[in-house]
């Protein structure tokens, strides 16, 4: 008897690519649609997982495109606390895809950045990237002028990048209500103070989430018409939720609806490719090992085999040695986590 699934790879099959096979041979997860080798510029931007991609391509001698440098003489500690060298520029986390595209309308000039600023007990802070300076600025002037710094670093990571990789983190969110735009953190935790009457929850759905996307990829495209895309779900769960519905059910529910967004883009079109970090973390082919014992972090073992799996699908050869990342991502939801039991 002949039928279509005889024809098939094996990869195909549960029984002989999975439950034959220790979790640690399987392998094959992933066909690139983009090839990279070391002279791709590769930008990252999204949620705190993404973060280890950059990490992961830099330490392996692929060209991770910074755009905003750091002061001379910084240490790498004060790097990472100033939040230099965490993404391709200084956006902080980009948690939702309406908040890419809200970058992106600033950097094409279709949008112009808010002048909101925050003071709190004599310093200033960012409302769109509030933790980036730890200590709040100066004044409200450094506030703006370093936020036009990293809008044009943004702009230059996209016009300059063979790829851009962009993590989808969250679908929950919070908007000004009269002028419409994005928070990337609640106001009020990480800085600022909550204003029912200004502030709005929004946990955003299927059909806005993957048009934001596309219209933030579609904006991408007119100021660099060559730039491709890697998209991956982050695996973290959330720290906490503004839902109402319990922080287990809401996480399967954010995770799900961004997994089929970033499925149902990279099948319509052969630009955009699907990375499988969110599957080779959750799946429970993984029994969990991945995780640390408070069930949202990735340890060290899970990330260093997330982005081995990435090398070795692309079948490189690479001058540094794949394994585990030992950095910790920086995460501006975890401040939400502060907030818990207090009733």
């Amino acid at each position: 008897m002949t039928n279509p699934y005889k024809s098939l790879e094996k990869e195909a099959f549960w029984r002989p690519f999975v439950a034959e096979r220790s979790m640690f041979d399987i392998t094959d997860l992933w066909r690139p649609k983009h090839k990279i080798d070391n002279k791709t510029q590769i930008a990252t931007y999204g949620s705190c997982f993404a973060q280890h991609i950059g990490r992961a391509l830099d330490g392996r001698g692929f060209k991770w495109l910074r755009t905003e440098k750091p002061p001379q003489r910084l240490s790498e500690d004060n790097k990472k606390r100033f939040n230099f060298d965490i993404f391709s520029s200084r956006t902080g986390n980009i948690y939702t895809t309406s908040l890419l595209k809200q970058w992106c309308s600033w950097a094409a000039g279709k949008e112009t950045a808010p002048e909101e600023v925050w003071e709190q007990g004599g310093r200033y802070y960012d409302p769109f990237r509030p933790i980036v300076e730890p200590n709040g600025f100066a004044s409200a002037d450094e506030v703006h002028k370093t936020r036009r710094v990293t809008i044009q670093s943004f702009k230059k990571s996209i016009t300059d990048c063979d790829i851009f990789v962009f993590t989808l983190g969250l679908t929950e969110s919070w908007f000004n209500k009269e002028y419409g735009y994005e928070y990337p953190m609640c106001p009020g935790t990480a800085a600022g103070q909550f204003d029912e009457r200004k502030h709005g929850f929004i946990n955003q759905q299927y059909e806005g989430i993957k048009k934001s996307l596309y219209d933030a990829m579609g904006i991408m495209r007119e100021l660099n018409p060559q730039i491709k895309f890697i998209l991956t779900v982050s695996p973290v769960p959330l720290t906490a939720t503004y839902s109402g519905n319990n922080v287990l059910v809401a996480t399967m529910e954010s995770k799900s609806i961004l997994r089929a967004v970033a499925g149902s883009l990279s099948c319509e079109n052969d630009e955009i490719d699907y990375f499988p970090s969110y599957e080779i973390i959750n799946s429970p082919v993984f029994r969990g090992a991945f995780f640390e014992p408070n069930m949202r972090s990735v340890n060290p073992h899970g990330v260093g085999f997330v982005m081995d799996t990435f090398f070795k699908c692309q079948k490189l050869k690479v001058t540094g040695a794949l394994g585990a990342s030992k950095e910790d991502a920086k995460c501006e939801e975890e401040i939400l986590g502060s907030f818990g039991g207090t009733k």
